[in-house]
């Protein structure tokens, strides 16, 4: 069954809020820190008043694509429990995880299933691996059927312009589920009634 629920993008306080008070809040939600093309990006002092805040059990992903020393300095003290880096190796990876002491989701962009083997080079550096489109900052669809043959005991997680309704198709696969796009009203811009169906629905599933 899915494991947990991510909600990616959170760029503004009033939904922060409202999802960290949730009855049924995800595990994860993510906030795009250094990539200026998506409308879901949060310059960096606002970032840092935005997740200044009490967390409770759930846990705040930086999204970072391929992040600069320097970048990676300025937000070293800030409330991340992970860090989601998008064309990074892994080696850098390995050299930030150990830096920071932070954990890492390895996002790996698919088209094929050599995409998919990846993974392998991330063995015993990433927390998670997530499985993503090609998309970046546009919500895309890949594949999915292209995971089957993945080890069952990684941790995985999936997007790639996934729907709420797409969840119940979801619900024996042991992934943890990534949205954002789906739970907008437009691009960039979060819709509450879409969140609460979300976390409303994964917990019966």
């Amino acid at each position: 069954m899915i494991k947990k629920v991510k909600i990616c993008g959170i760029s503004d306080p009033s939904t922060l809020n409202y999802i960290l008070n949730h009855p049924y809040p995800p595990k994860f939600i993510g906030f795009i820190t250094n990539y200026k093309k998506s409308k879901r990006y949060i310059e960096f002092e606002n970032l840092k008043k935005l997740i200044n805040v009490e967390k409770k059990n759930v846990k705040f992903v930086s999204v970072l694509v391929n992040p600069t020393d320097e970048f990676l300095e300025k937000i070293k003290d800030f409330n991340f429990d992970y860090y989601q880096l998008y064309d990074v190796s892994p080696n850098r990876s390995k050299e930030i995880k150990d830096k920071y002491k932070i954990k890492i989701i390895s996002s790996l962009t698919i088209s094929d299933k050599k995409d998919v083997d990846g993974f392998k080079k991330y063995s015993g550096i990433s927390d998670i691996i997530l499985f993503d489109s090609k998309g970046y900052h546009r919500s895309k669809s890949f594949d999915h059927s292209l995971l089957n043959n993945i080890p069952k005991d990684l941790n995985k997680m999936i997007a790639g312009n996934i729907q709420i309704d797409d969840i119940h198709n979801l619900k024996y696969k042991d992934y943890i589920i990534d949205l954002s796009g789906a739970l907008e009203i437009e691009e960039g811009k979060k819709d509450i009634n879409k969140i609460d169906k979300l976390l409303n629905l994964t917990v019966k599933i």
